[in-house]
């Protein structure tokens, strides 16, 4: 509603760009932040499980370890740049980078294994149902596997469409290339790992996913620091280290998956759970949140396009306060997953009870975490962007837009953490149409306002995003559960 008062308000004839972010840092910081904060401390009044111990703490028994195994996902880029960023030519760091790039953003489209494993094991937990326990994990085995063989298969079509629109020196796609021939080979073992990770959480274990992360960038560490440092094997020395490391890590995870499996003993054998429904219910989940995760690629995609049209020194702004924006993602994302594994227990179990309790429980710890990152950014922004550059444009432009990185967490959480309810229970399909809704009615007319306001329309169109992402979750749940629809299944 800011961004509309905002541009209802506004008249491009005769409006400057520092009358402009005076009335949006007015909006924010008095209505808008005062709304926010009034709709917060009511909805406390109004939670009747606020004093559950217990969910309390197995929620967060859930949520520490996920916060802690999602920080680990940029560790492995982060140790690759440290080491090969101390070699003596630019462009092996900018190869790194590239090839490294093109495997994340593979990783990222193919996170529905692990949503979806999450949901359906943890209805089955829920349901004390081992056959279907086993039953997920054998048909989300067997889609990541047939995944990794066709993305192996069209490696050479990927590297081709990924360097298409990249304007990078010869030399840093030679050396990507090299990283990246190598590194493909670990996403059978990228995609398996989404897979145990996704299952184990479903078992309300959050703890062992972490281990198997931690051995992985431990391994990774070491062989990086061998291979590059004193092997001195450059951007592909890099490459093979995170290749071992992804494959030890799978080794830690079929360990651990096989000694749960062999503690709930079935008289079926393996075979006997391959069954046509349960493989359309699996496909026809993995192909919405597919649709919907990339939607969600449009918009950074859309967001880095509009912002590289103002000037480098703008797009530079944005991503270092994007940097931010992921940083609160992996707190926010850590009650997320909590909800994902103790909702899909509640539906399995039947109990509206059970998951309103889960639902309320969580949100109550996720507002908890967006309340501490809008301080965070509040307090310590400035040193915060100081930190990160002392370019002076870049500097001076990342401060001016600062207000929008402020309130971003308490924007954010609520689709963060509905997602995390409707994965928990499979209602995927609102989730895919939420998104579009959200990206194609609203984030993308939204744009239009860069025309007229410059940057900030670019953070307001993201504000209108995150605002009817969640408003379309929180109609569909409001619906699902009038029409007392909201244990069923129809995915």
């Amino acid at each position: 509603m800011v961004g509309l008062v905002v541009l209802s308000a506004l008249k491009p004839p005769t409006l400057t760009m520092a009358q402009g972010l005076s009335l949006v840092k007015s909006a924010c910081q008095s209505a808008f932040g005062a709304t926010i904060a009034l709709f917060y401390l009511k909805a406390l009044t109004v939670l009747a499980h606020w004093n559950n111990r217990p969910l309390h703490e197995k929620t967060l028994s859930l949520a520490w370890p996920m916060i802690l195994s999602n920080l680990t996902v940029p560790l492995t880029g982060l140790v690759d740049t440290a080491v090969i960023g101390h070699l003596d030519e630019p462009h092996f760091l900018g190869a790194t980078a590239v090839g490294s790039l093109i495997v994340t953003m593979l990783m990222w489209v193919m996170g529905f294994l692990r949503m979806s494993t999450t949901g359906l094991t943890a209805q089955a937990h829920g349901a004390e149902d081992s056959v279907a326990e086993r039953r997920t994990l054998l048909n989300a085995m067997i889609t990541a596997l047939t995944m990794g063989l066709i993305i192996l298969l069209a490696q050479s079509v990927i590297w081709q469409l990924a360097i298409a629109f990249m304007a990078a020196s010869d030399d840093v796609l030679k050396f990507a290339a090299d990283y990246y021939d190598i590194r493909i080979w670990a996403i059978p073992a990228l995609l398996l790992r989404y897979v145990f990770i996704g299952w184990l959480l479903g078992r309300q274990d959050a703890k062992t996913p972490l281990a198997i992360l931690i051995v992985t960038n431990v391994i990774n560490i070491v062989l990086d620091i061998l291979f590059v440092v004193y092997w001195e094997m450059g951007v592909a020395g890099a490459a093979w280290a995170s290749l071992v490391a992804d494959y030890a890590g799978i080794m830690v995870g079929l360990w651990v998956v096989r000694r749960a499996v062999n503690k709930q003993p079935i008289d079926q054998p393996w075979l006997s759970l391959l069954q046509r429904a349960a493989w359309l219910r699996l496909f026809r989940l993995n192909r919405d949140i597919f649709i919907r995760t990339l939607a969600l690629e449009l918009v950074f995609y859309l967001q880095t396009s509009v912002g590289a049209s103002m000037g480098d020194a703008v797009l530079a702004a944005n991503a270092v306060l994007m940097n931010f924006t992921m940083i609160m993602a992996f707190g926010l994302d850590g009650f997320a997953h909590a909800v994902e594994a103790l909702a899909g227990k509640a539906a399995g179990q039947k109990s509206r009870d059970n998951l309103i309790a889960a639902i309320q429980v969580s949100g109550i710890w996720s507002c908890a975490a967006s309340v501490i990152f809008t301080l965070l950014f509040a307090l310590f922004g400035y040193a915060m962007i100081d930190f990160m550059t002392d370019i002076a444009e870049v500097n001076q432009l990342a401060k001016q837009y600062l207000i929008y990185l402020v309130w971003i967490p308490m924007i954010a959480v609520w689709c963060y953490w509905l997602d995390g309810v409707f994965i928990g229970i499979t209602r995927v399909k609102e989730m895919r149409n939420s998104m579009l809704i959200a990206v194609f009615g609203i984030f993308i007319p939204a744009l239009f306002s860069v025309k007229f306001v410059g940057n900030h329309g670019l953070w307001l169109a993201f504000y209108a995003l995150l605002l009817a992402r969640a408003a379309g979750l929180g109609y569909y749940l409001w619906q699902l559960d009038r029409k007392q629809r909201l244990l069923g299944d129809s995915n």
